[in-house]
């Protein structure tokens, strides 16, 4: 059984690599593009304007490569300051550019989204603060109006474009293999919008024999919607993935 993992290339090949070292026969196929801006003028001066905010929440690793590609030189992250992430993926991005406090859902949660995050977040004193969330050009707005709720100011920065997928011929073809022996690979999908890329990239294609694992209940939804016969909840982890694919 081949995995297709559909994370954006920069975090597909890490996880081809992790899950290999665990036996998984994975590959990547990077169903979401992530691009720079071409404007980088706001987020370098967001970096000048720190030490004012309460806290940073980034997205995804996404987010804070692209917002740590912008940083001034000379100008570095604060000490004191918090970033929030939903997962251990952004986590780990952050701990790897630096950031020493880090709030994040708890492991017993079993769920990595916002919801999540805020239960973590809820017995604080918001009032007055300021907060920042750094993104991609489109997302959810339920984390930036539940703490507007809350009494805090909250600026949405937009770090990167998220965009279709341009494949490469290696790609299509694993695309077609995938199509034509469905009992032989398992898609790995992270976001709803990687599964949308896939229907549009095959508008006709028949999913019913295809099987799916999903790291959110609205990915998972979205991948029965587009007729996916088999699709399986899973924990962001590498090793999560390799214990559903009967690995480990």
């Amino acid at each position: 059984m081949r995995l297709i993992v559909t994370r954006p290339a920069a975090q597909a090949h890490g996880w081809v690599q992790a899950l290999q070292d665990l036996k998984v026969d994975a590959c990547a196929l990077p169903l979401l593009g992530i691009e720079p801006l071409d404007d980088t003028t706001a987020l370098q001066a967001d970096w000048y304007g720190l030490g004012s905010l309460a806290m940073v929440m980034f997205v995804s690793a996404n987010a804070v490569q692209h917002f740590f590609a912008a940083r001034p030189a000379g100008v570095t992250w604060p000490l004191q300051l918090a970033a929030a992430s939903t997962g251990p993926g952004t986590s780990a991005a952050l701990r790897a550019a630096g950031v020493q406090r880090i709030v994040q859902p708890a492991p017993e949660e079993g769920q990595f989204d916002s919801e999540a995050l805020w239960r973590q977040l809820r017995d604080q004193a918001w009032s007055g603060s300021q907060v920042m969330i750094v993104r991609g050009e489109e997302g959810r707005s339920w984390l930036a109006d539940t703490w507007r709720a809350a009494g805090a100011g909250v600026t949405m920065r937009v770090a990167y474009r998220r965009v279709a997928p341009r494949l490469s011929p290696a790609e299509q073809v694993l695309l077609q293999q995938a199509m034509a022996r469905p009992a032989e690979h398992r898609w790995l999908f992270s976001s709803s919008e990687a599964v949308g890329h896939l229907q549009r990239l095959i508008p006709l294609a028949q999913w019913g024999s295809s099987a799916a694992m999903a790291s959110h209940p609205r990915i998972a939804q979205a991948a029965s919607d587009i007729g996916f016969g088999r699709v399986e909840l899973v924990a962001p982890d590498p090793q999560a993935v390799a214990l559903a694919m009967g690995v480990g």
